[in-house]
């Protein structure tokens, strides 16, 4: 319709009625773009609010999960002082060595709860976070899995090897049944059971003891799983500090 009325005032050319129309054409285009913009930026927008609430809702496991492990890394690295105190004590009562030593051999993992954040990324989506979270260390954070690397670690420690060779299995599973980890309300590991029950023979006990003091690899092993350990508990908590400040940067907005 307008087309056609166009081209009748071009024959006729009459530019008046023609600049009219090439204004009202112009501006209907350019109010066209506004409004699939403003409608494009208010589902961003939208959009941008339910990954804060969301990805908030992930960080705030996730800290819970590695202030736990950071607990839990302390714990160990109290076995280790306790085991190496103990083992330079020639009398020191052989229930306390091998738990502490056993303990010192202990880990533990969580893992990111990254969806969100994979989400985010893998959409080109980002740039709808706060600036100031994104700066904050969660790209980071996402990464590298801090928590997987120390955990590794731990498994491939002479240490954890030489300890778990020297104790026989049946103190083994009496440990694991009686003297074992702590979990909280959410199944999460926060340190080891305050009091062990151990049902074991006493003169196995002392053999096993013996057989740690006489072990010149579990010494020397030890002094490396204390800085393997110190380690683990200072990137962990690095990842605390990251969360915190990712947490807080959400909050902001």
């Amino acid at each position: 319709m307008i087309l056609r009325r166009v081209m009748e005032h071009l024959r006729k050319q009459e530019w008046t009625a023609i600049g009219i129309y090439f204004v009202i054409v112009v501006v209907g285009v350019f109010v066209g773009i506004q409004v699939a913009n403003w409608n494009s930026d208010a589902v961003d927008r939208r959009r941008g609010v339910e990954y804060v609430e969301r990805l908030s809702r992930d960080l705030e496991a996730d800290l819970a999960a590695r202030r736990a492990d950071v607990a839990y890394y302390a714990a160990v690295q109290d076995s280790l002082v306790r085991a190496n105190d103990l083992l330079n004590q020639p009398s020191s009562d052989a229930e306390d060595l091998v738990v502490a030593a056993y303990r010192a051999s202990e880990l533990m993992y969580s893992p990111p709860t990254r969806a969100t954040w994979d989400e985010i990324v893998s959409a080109g989506d980002i740039g709808l976070l706060p600036r100031g979270a994104v700066e904050s260390g969660i790209a980071s954070y996402f990464a590298a899995d801090t928590g997987q690397m120390s955990m590794e670690s731990m498994e491939r420690s002479e240490y954890r090897r030489a300890v778990r060779e020297t104790i026989p299995l049946e103190i083994q599973i009496a440990l694991r049944g009686g003297c074992s980890d702590v979990r909280d309300d959410h199944g999460r590991i926060v340190g080891f059971v305050e009091h062990c029950t151990l049902d074991v023979d006493r003169a196995a006990m002392e053999r096993a003891a013996a057989a740690i003091r006489a072990s010149e690899a579990i010494r020397s092993a030890l002094r490396y799983q204390y800085s393997n350990v110190y380690s683990a508990r200072a990137n962990l908590n690095a990842d605390v500090m990251a969360l915190e400040r990712g947490l807080a940067a959400l909050r902001e907005e």
